[in-house]
């Protein structure tokens, strides 16, 4: 379906020189002198690199078909990660380097949403927060207090995040994964 820059909304996605983009914001722009235009800031769906882009008032493109659909991750497979649509029980493996940023929040029987455009697999949307575990970390100070100054510790996936100094190894925590990880509560 070909749409054209009046149509943008955040979150919109188009097919653009041959590449996938998400619009993450967008502003027209009416100068005293010369023709309209539409300045963007989009995000490549399959590097995941964010550039702006300046369009044309007017200016037609693609708009993309993307589909999300709830999946649960099983178990990795080497470098690839299988995946079992909720739905349907359809597997599908996913190579590593496509959810590198994923990784260390994934455990396993974890429900997420896949992202894909046609066949290709682009993105695994994780919960906003996630329940892991401790496996290593320095022993807790005692008297310590929510407010100090913190310490790194190992989390089950491999995840490394600063928390506070109370914090010992094998406690549940609830992390953050749209910061790349940080503390938010003991589970």
């Amino acid at each position: 379906m070909a749409i054209d820059t009046s149509n943008f909304k955040n979150g919109l996605t188009i097919e653009y020189n041959k590449a996938i983009w998400r619009i993450l914001s967008f502003q027209h722009v009416k100068p005293g002198k010369g023709g309209a235009f539409v300045r963007s800031k989009l995000k490549n769906l399959r590097t995941g690199a964010v550039n702006e882009i300046t369009f044309r008032a007017g200016e037609r493109m693609e708009a993309a078909d993307i589909t999300t659909r709830p999946m649960q991750y099983l178990y990795a497979n080497g470098d690839s990660y299988v995946f079992m649509d909720v739905e349907t029980y359809d597997q599908v493996e996913i190579p590593g380097d496509k959810i590198k940023d994923s990784l260390k929040f994934l455990l396993e029987n974890m429900q997420v949403k896949v992202t894909s455009y046609k066949d290709e697999i682009l993105d695994v949307e994780l919960p906003a927060t996630v329940e892991l575990t401790v496996t290593d970390t320095q022993p807790s100070i005692k008297g310590a207090t929510v407010n100090g100054g913190g310490k790194p510790a190992t989390m089950e996936t491999g995840l490394v995040i600063t928390v506070p100094d109370f914090v010992n190894a094998g406690d549940k925590l609830v992390v953050n994964t749209s910061d790349g990880g940080s503390y938010k509560e003991r589970a």
